[in-house]
């Protein structure tokens, strides 16, 4: 697809170096994993080299939504007569892909959905049929777009359309998809979110390498481990991400605040517990810590067991709440039951375990 020329740089010095090549004027582009740089001032024009120092100064360093921008992308500037939005994702209700095109870019879509939602054209597309030359053209139309890059624009979205499926992505996004005052439809900015489910086709090492992450999500993702950081006060560790948002909601409803969303997932042997506790353990704010646990494939007792030899292997600072369910949990909670004291607690349901753990949070369990 036809994009601007461009370099990325980490410092001042890089940025002029790239722009003295591209040739100004350029674009001085902050790369943050984040939208919203150009309000945030993350996106300047510069029309000469001493307006690229200037930016590249201030735009290295700035805190955009909670991300520091570390690297810039010097981008020939593009002189722009039309801006169009296009998108492919996923619609999970209709089991299809969805993808939205509008006349209108350059702004957020949520915005053009709100204020004038007919001025986005939306396609269904099968996955086991495909996206055709002929109904690509037919949305182009439908899309209200400039008739005379129409075959333009049908080949970028055929071709988005194979990035999409191809590279197993959850989301591709062009915004804005430009109209040049020379008739060329040209990709200005993107964004592309893979499915890291599908890892074992892609090498995703590199992009995933990019990902900001604070110390405790770092030595989460080096175990394995799906967890993002939160700013309470209780750990919380469950099998399934489905259960792990429960157990943050239920903790929230109970009056606490949860300190990370952590899925063990299926399984929750000695290591994956121990790894999961040790990163919720060096998490200084964690005042409690709640495993809930229901059993399926994974057997209560199996659970019992990896939890036990998890408590011998880390040296847990903070009381634990769990709460088993599910799949031979009797079993499961008579294994438990003679290392239960003051420092391992167990409850019969989830409410009463998120107000147990929430009160030894606050020091007012016991």
């Amino acid at each position: 697809m036809p994009v601007s020329p461009g370099e990325a740089a980490t410092t001042v010095e890089d940025a002029v170096a790239a722009a003295e090549r591209l040739g100004t004027p350029v674009m001085v582009k902050a790369q943050v994993h984040t939208g919203g740089r150009g309000k945030a001032g993350g996106v300047k024009f510069a029309a000469d080299i001493d307006a690229v120092r200037t930016h590249a100064t201030n735009i290295l360093g700035l805190d955009i939504r909670g991300h520091i921008v570390e690297n810039l992308w010097i981008e020939k500037a593009s002189d722009i007569s039309e801006e169009y939005y296009v998108s492919f994702t996923l619609d999970r209700s209709a089991k299809k892909h969805l993808g939205m095109l509008s006349a209108e870019g350059g702004v957020e879509i949520e915005t053009v959905a709100e204020e004038n939602p007919d001025a986005i054209a939306k396609i269904w597309v099968a996955p086991t049929e495909g996206l055709t030359e002929d109904r690509c053209r037919q949305w182009v139309l439908a899309a209200k777009l400039n008739p005379q890059v129409t075959d333009q624009t049908v080949e970028l979205l055929l071709k988005l359309y194979e990035a999409y499926t191809d590279g197993d992505a959850d989301l591709v996004e062009i915004n804005p998809l430009i109209v040049t005052p020379e008739g060329r439809v040209h990709v200005l900015d993107a964004k592309v979110t893979l499915d890291g489910n599908a890892g074992f086709r892609h090498d995703l090492e590199p992009f995933d390498a990019t990902q900001p992450r604070d110390e405790r999500e770092a030595a989460a993702h080096a175990k394995g481990l799906q967890y993002v950081g939160l700013e309470g006060s209780v750990g919380v560790i469950a099998n399934g991400a489905g259960l792990a948002m429960s157990t943050v909601d239920v903790v929230n409803q109970v009056g606490g605040k949860p300190a990370n969303f952590l899925d063990i997932g299926g399984g929750a042997n000695a290591d994956v517990m121990a790894g999961a506790l040790e990163v919720i353990n060096n998490d200084p704010d964690v005042q409690s810590i709640f495993i809930n646990i229901f059993g399926g494939i994974t057997r209560g007792e199996e659970v019992a067991n990896g939890i036990i030899e998890a408590m011998n292997r880390v040296d847990i600072s903070s009381p634990i709440v769990i709460r088993l369910d599910g799949t031979n949990a009797d079993e499961g909670r008579a294994l438990l039951e003679p290392h239960l004291s003051d420092r391992l607690m167990m409850e019969p349901t989830m409410l009463e375990a998120a107000q147990k753990v929430v009160a030894l949070a606050e020091g007012t369990g016991s």
